[in-house]
Formats: structure tokens, C-alpha cells, sequence
């Protein structure tokens, strides 16, 4: 499939290592190699993974990846500074995790470690343990007067001081025993015929009642189980915290969710072809819509909370499209979903400390409305308190709500066009943040008054902890890192735990007052090899746009000094996801990309990395400018940062090469099939070819479905614009991959075969999925794309 004259022999090591240019940024020891670039990433060190404090906010705990393993340990530091020690054997007995949560006068802290509950008092540091179980205890919340309730799959149990672990509550999918069965003709034929069979029913109602009875007369017993009906599947459960009220989430049983692929995998242990289970593709089926309800613990009666009285919820968005498809009009309401996180932490329902309160997400199925309601406990009923629309799609960030000590409701929104703050005490939300930067990752302090989030307010990829009062006023900059992860605030709330990083600094700690006073940097793991490299710092860069989007940042990487009469080769980076943001202050995602970047403009080329439309951190429009044109605005913004490389940093435009991986792979197809002759290479990782092929969740955002909306599919799926390959064609994918399938690569090899083009080869990598763990497997894939640029972009 690689044609003769492509048939390179591979670049020995020494010249894909060769010393960089004299005025380029090379280290001072050992000239990098490809090897370097691509080896396991335990040569750079490993990057702090999870932190979080000691119960005394003494010390801070945090998990580093151990050497040539997948085994994560646990270290400890002083939060003023000192040696490390890891954690092991007894001393691992006493650690605290991530995640705890407090009770309301910051007494106690309770949070989950190895699947069981712990309770730390943090006057004396007593620890607890509440469970001891092979079952995975989750979501802990303490009640304002001490009770803590905590969760087994759909089974709710609560925890006092000095009374023990006691059952709280057992929610069932099945039809409640104690009530009457459905009206059957037969069967009331049989009961009236038979004596036998009536006495025995009577008997079997007596001493399930008199049960009952003792029951509810004995402090002692468990209460009653929950029954929701054997027509129904429990997708999720939150118990009031004081074990009152619970609401359910439930959709039907027989639902069906469409039909998954099934994936081959050739290399395998047992010697044979085995398959895996895959998920289905796009609008096959959508997903099942819900219904919530809420249950009186005490009396077992349940209520379903209707969604008739969301605002907007009878209007479809897609109506004129079902039009057009010649599909049936939506009837009724649209359904909708109460979605919560695998581990969750973004729940769905929230319930306020003290009872009297819950809130609960709510989408539309078509994710075109999310709605923010609190539930009327007394007459079971929801009450809308923000909606966001969006006629293109809701993001899955910036949705982020709770309730504050006073019983206000604070939420995320994306309602000005930016991710902000609000507050709402009864009323419309008010926003206590604004501004053209976002707000993420929102955390109440211990004074219950202040908020503390992480903010990009200097420029959209400076990250710093923010704070701001709950009634609003000025926000202040609590750190000063720039690159910021996230962080934790201290037991007391007055100190913040801060997960930052640079562009060669993996993810580390560092303790600031909350004040913003008093920064310590408590780690480093670099090793000295990685460390003692002078690697070349990326310029952060704005390229103007040409067509009407303003400004489109990006990461500039060249030589210290410029040769003036020289035009340098270009290569392009696309960073994956869509919805990513690659060009910040923090350590990136693609962290051997940025290597392989140094190698390459140690070899004579520039590079540009570029946060294209679609990108996270520059806003609503930003995000949605993509919205049934997938491949489009962004190869526009490709198409200005080539010529502002041209005008701008002596780039040829006539020898330009792109590459990325899955979103990165896609826009490579585009770029090379769309605007032929603009780039002589391009390298397609993992990359999608038909939009058709993938998920729903992703895709149905942004395209809608392949039966109501077909241009947009045919619009945005590179497979339709093959013919226009003219140029040089790299494809690489892992045939494991279980996001976007290597069936994507093989239909477009197929198409390429049809249309007899001939620069072009793919190469399968038999044991990679999506992102790829071995280093043999990086090193051909890169060496691959090094060659393909040496052999098109230097002539």
C-alpha cells in the first residue's frame, strides 16, 4: 500500500538525534532522540496525581505512579515544606482521601478509602471506621445534627456517633408485595372458586400485615423496603441526610438502547480471535428517557415529579427538522434525563445538609435545555428555578450547582456566553461573577460566604484559584501559578491545597493561605535527567482571524534565533477532543507531542499548536461555532495560522505538514482533502471518518442524528471528501480502540482503494485503544510521522 519511491530505510538513531542547531533551545548534555521522545513517561517522573489534606491540614497526602508499574503509592509532606515519605505497610492505616466531606460545625470529616467509610474527628483526630465490607460505600453526606447517610449500589445507610451503621433505606425494582395486584379476571375466578386458595391468601395477608406491625412498633428493625415497580430499571438514588425523603431515578426496563458492534481482537492471550463488546453508534437508539420520584422513607409512598411544568419543555427545537426528515412530530413533552457521573462527584440530585432542600439537573434528551429545579417535599413537585437553552447543544461543564448554609441555590451557567457563577435565594439566579473569562470548579468555603473556583481571567490559558464573596463584589486571584489543576481547601478553610504545573512540569503540589498569601511549593518530581534538559519554551501567540473569529491562540515553537535567509518547513498540531484546551499555561495533555515538537525544530522545522474553534476555555460561541459543520470553522482557523507563520515567523508555505490524534485525526483528513495543496503532509491518528460511526453522547451535540439532520453528517465526515486527497497520507490507529473504531480507518482505506489514490499507507497497531501505552507502539507511530515530514517537507 506505501508506494516504491516512499520506501524510505529508517533515519538511523544518530541523525533522528542529531545536536539541534546551534541557536536552538538543545540540551546542554545529550542531544534529544526520538527514543527520548517517545519512552515511558517514568524518565520524566511522575506527575502528582491526586492530593489532598490530613485531617489537621498539617500535612498534605497525595498518589504518585511507582516506576516501571501500574501500582499508585501514597506520599506525605509537612504543608510548610520538607522531604516526602511514602506511605506504606501500618503508616498507610491512618491516611486520610480525597473527597471528604464535613459535617456542618467542621467537627468531623467522613470520606470513602478502599471502598469503606471512615469518620475523622478533627479535635482529636479519632479515626473511624463506619464499614468494613467487600461492597463499595459512596456518596457520604452529613446531616446538620450529626447523622451521616451513605450509599451500597441502591441501598442507603446512615451512621451516629455511639449508635452504629443502620440500614436507612432499600429501594427495589419491583411491585410492592403490600399492595393489591393488578385486576386479572382469572385469578379472580380462581380466589372465588376455590376456598383453599382464597384462606391461604388471607393467611399469607395476616402475617405479613401483623409483621408490618411489629415493624413500625420496634425501633430495631430496618425500615420497610421501597418498591418502584417491576417495570422499571433504578439508574440512581440520593437519601436526604436525614434519612427522610429519597429520590429515584428510574427509566423503563424494556427500553431499548439499541444494538452494540462488537470489536476483533487478533492478538491475544488464549491464542485465538476474541471480541469485545462495543457501544452503539450514533442514534441507535438515544438514550432512554427518564423519570424521577420522590419517596417518603417513613410511609414508603412514592410520587413521580412531573416535568410539565419546566419552561419550554413542550417546545422541540427539532421540530422543523423532523419536518423536513419526514419524521413524526414529537408528541407531548420532550423526554428527559437526570444524568449523574460514574463516581459521583457532579451528582444530579442535591440535597442541603439540613433536609428541607433538594435540587436536581435535568436534561433534555435532545440536550438543547438543562434545567436547574428544587423539589417541593410537601406537595411533591418540581419547581424550575434556571433553565439554559442553547440552539446548538448544552456543554457537560459549567453545570455545576448546591446549596449554600442559608438555603440559597448556587449554580454554573453559560447563560452570558462564559461560564460564571449564581445565586439564587427564591428568586431569578443572580450572577456574582462576569466577564469574558470562565468560572470552573466552584468550591463553598468554611465560612459558608466565600467561593473559591479556578478562573482564566489574565488570558484564556492562565488557571489560578479565585474567590469571591456570595453576594459577589470583586473577585481576587488567590494564587499566582498560572497553571493551575485544581485544588483543595484545608479542613479549617484556611489554606488552599494547589495542583499546578508548567509547560515541562508535570502536575505538582504547592499550599497558598487563602488570603493569597504564603506560597510553598511542596514537590517536585522530575527527575534530574528531564529536568537538567533546556527545553524550548512555547510562545503563546494570537493568530487574527480572517474569517470573523477574532482571535485564535496557539503555541509557537522555533529556533531561539531565526536564520534571515532562511523559509523553515511547517508542521501543524491538532490537539483531540474537540472540546480541549491544549494551548495554557499548564503541563499538556500531549506531553511527548511537545517533545517531538523540540525534535522537530531542532531539525530545521516550526511548529504551531493552535486552540481551534470547538476548544474549551474561550466561551459559549467558541465551543458551539462548530454546530452542524463539524471540520469546517477550524480548518479556517488552520488555513490563518499557516499564513500568519508565512508573514510572521519565515515559514514556507509550500512545504507544510499537519498531524493529530481522533479530533486532531479528523481535522488532518479535512485539512488534506478539503484545502488540497495547502499542506503536502498530514499524519491522521486514530482519526474519526464518519461521524455516523460514532457515539451519541458526543455526537448528537453537535450534528444532531444521521436520520433527522443527513447534511450535517455529510457535511462534517471526511469520508465524502476524499477524492480531494492529492497530497501525502499517513493513517495510524490502534485496532483495539474502543472509542473511535479502527473500523473508521478501515472504511477509509476502502474509500481510498476505490478512488485509486496512491500517496497514501495506514499502519494497525494490534494492542493499542484510543491512547497508547506502550512505548514500541509511540516510537513506530512517531518515527512514522518524522519520516513522512522528512521525506515531503524537506525537498
Amino acid at each position: 500500500m506505501r508506494p516504491a519511491y516512499a520506501r524510505l530505510a529508517a533515519l538511523p538513531l544518530a541523525l533522528l538525534a542529531s545536536a539541534a542547531f546551534a541557536q536552538s533551545a538543545a540540551a546542554p548534555t545529550a542531544p534529544l532522540t526520538l527514543a527520548d521522545t517517545m519512552a515511558d513517561p517514568d524518565w520524566i517522573g511522575p506527575p502528582v496525581e491526586r492530593a489532598w489534606w490530613s485531617w489537621d491540614g498539617q500535612r498534605v497526602q497525595y498518589q504518585l505512579k511507582r516506576d516501571g508499574a501500574i501500582i499508585r503509592d501514597t506520599w506525605q509532606t509537612n504543608a510548610g515544606g520538607g522531604a516526602p515519605q511514602r506511605l506504606d505497610g501500618a503508616a498507610r492505616n491512618d491516611v486520610d482521601a480525597v473527597n471528604s466531606v464535613y459535617d456542618t460545625a467542621r467537627s468531623r470529616m467522613a470520606f470513602i478509602r478502599n471502598g469503606d467509610v471512615f469518620v475523622r474527628d478533627l479535635r482529636s483526630g479519632a479515626l473511624t471506621q463506619v464499614t468494613r465490607s467487600n461492597e463499595t460505600e459512596s456518596r457520604p453526606q452529613f446531616s446538620r445534627d450529626g447523622n451521616l447517610v451513605f450509599r451500597v449500589d441502591n441501598q442507603w445507610f446512615q451512621w451516629r456517633a455511639g449508635q452504629g451503621v443502620s440500614q436507612a433505606a432499600q429501594v427495589l425494582a419491583q411491585n410492592d408485595p403490600a399492595k393489591a395486584p393488578k385486576a386479572d379476571a382469572l385469578r379472580d375466578y380462581q380466589l372465588a372458586t376455590i376456598d383453599t386458595l382464597r384462606n391461604d391468601r388471607a393467611q399469607r395477608e395476616a402475617s405479613r400485615e401483623q409483621d408490618e406491625a411489629w415493624r413500625k412498633s420496634d425501633p430495631s428493625r430496618a425500615p420497610r423496603a421501597l418498591y418502584l415497580g417491576s417495570d422499571v430499571e433504578i439508574v440512581d438514588t440520593a437519601l436526604s441526610p436525614d434519612g427522610r425523603y429519597l429520590l429515584a431515578v428510574t427509566q423503563d426496563k424494556k427500553g431499548e438502547a439499541g444494538a452494540g458492534g462488537k470489536m476483533p481482537k487478533y492478538v491475544t492471550e488464549s491464542g485465538y480471535e476474541e471480541f469485545e463488546e462495543v457501544r452503539t453508534r450514533v442514534g441507535r437508539n438515544e438514550p432512554l428517557p427518564q423519570k424521577l420520584w420522590l419517596v417518603d422513607v417513613a410511609t414508603g409512598k412514592s410520587s413521580e415529579l412531573k416535568f410539565d411544568k419546566l419552561p419550554g419543555i413542550a417546545e422541540d427545537p427539532l421540530a422543523a427538522m423532523r419536518k423536513a426528515a419526514k419524521k413524526d412530530a414529537l408528541k407531548g413533552d420532550r423526554p428527559v434525563r437526570i444524568e449523574t457521573d460514574g463516581d459521583g462527584r457532579n451528582a444530579a440530585v442535591r440535597w442541603s445538609d439540613d433536609g428541607r432542600h433538594a435540587g436536581v439537573l435535568i436534561r433534555a434528551t435532545d440536550n438543547k435545555d438543562r434545567w436547574i429545579a428544587s423539589v417541593d417535599l410537601a406537595g411533591a413537585a418540581l419547581q424550575a428555578r434556571h433553565r439554559l437553552n442553547d440552539k446548538a447543544w448544552i456543554g457537560w461543564d459549567y453545570n455545576d450547582f448546591g446549596w449554600l448554609p442559608d438555603g440559597g441555590l448556587w449554580l454554573l451557567s453559560e447563560q452570558s456566553g462564559y461560564s460564571h457563577l449564581y445565586v439564587s435565594d427564591g428568586g431569578a439566579a443572580k450572577p456574582i461573577t462576569s466577564g469574558k473569562w470562565e468560572v470552573s470548579d466552584p468550591q463553598l468555603g468554611a465560612d459558608g460566604k466565600t467561593f473559591f473556583f479556578l478562573c482564566n481571567r489574565k488570558w484564556p490559558g492562565d488557571y489560578e484559584v479565585c474567590a469571591v464573596d456570595r453576594n459577589g463584589g470583586a473577585v481576587r486571584e488567590v494564587t499566582a501559578l498560572d497553571g493551575v489543576e485544581n485544588f483543595a481547601l484545608s479542613p479549617d478553610g484556611r489554606k488552599v491545597l494547589v495542583r499546578y504545573s508548567e509547560s515541562y512540569v508535570p502536575p505538582q503540589l504547592a499550599v497558598v493561605d487563602a488570603s493569597g498569601e504564603n506560597t510553598v511549593k511542596l514537590t517536585d518530581t522530575r527527575k534530574d535527567g528531564f529536568k537538567q534538559r533546556e527545553w524550548i519554551q512555547p510562545e503563546y501567540v494570537q493568530v487574527p482571524s480572517k474569517h470573523g473569529a477574532g482571535t485564535v491562540w496557539g503555541k509557537f515553537y522555533g529556533p531561539k534565533n531565526f536564520d534571515p535567509g532562511k523559509k523553515y518547513p511547517i508542521v501543524m498540531f491538532v490537539h483531540g477532543a474537540g472540546f480541549l484546551q491544549n494551548v495554557s499555561e499548564r503541563y499538556p495533555n500531549y506531553f511527548r507531542e511537545q517533545m517531538f515538537h523540540n525534535l522537530l525544530v531542532q531539525q530545521g522545522y516550526v511548529v504551531l499548536d493552535l486552540d481551534y474553534r470547538a476548544s474549551q476555555g474561550y466561551g459559549r460561541d467558541w465551543r458551539t461555532a462548530i454546530y452542524r459543520q463539524m471540520g469546517h470553522p477550524e480548518l479556517e482557523d488552520y488555513l490563518d495560522g499557516l499564513d500568519w507563520l508565512v508573514a510572521n515567523k519565515q515559514g514556507d508555505a509550500g512545504r507544510a505538514g499537519i498531524y493529530g490524534g481522533s479530533y486532531g485525526g479528523f481535522m488532518t483528513f479535512m485539512a488534506l482533502y478539503r484545502a488540497p495543496g495547502k499542506f503536502k503532509a498530514g499524519a491522521a491518528l486514530r482519526p474519526v471518518s464518519d461521524w455516523s460511526q460514532y457515539n451519541h453522547e458526543y455526537t448528537s451535540n453537535i450534528l444532531n442524528t444521521p436520520e433527522l439532520d443527513p447534511e450535517a453528517y455529510k457535511k462534517s465526515s471526511p469520508i465524502e471528501y476524499a477524492a480531494g486527497l492529492q497530497d501525502n497520507l499517513l493513517i495510524a490507529h490502534g485496532m483495539i480502540d474502543d472509542n473511535v473504531f479502527f473500523k473508521d480507518s478501515v472504511m477509509m482505506t476502502q474509500k481510498l482503494i476505490e478512488l485509486r489514490k496512491d500517496k497514501w499507507e495506514i499502519a494497525p497497531y494490534p494492542l493499542e485503544r484510543h491512547g497508547f501505552v506502550h512505548p514500541d507502539a509511540w516510537y513506530d507511530e512517531y518515527r512514522r510521522i518524522y519520516e513522512l515530514f522528512e521525506r515531503t517537507l524537506k525537498k
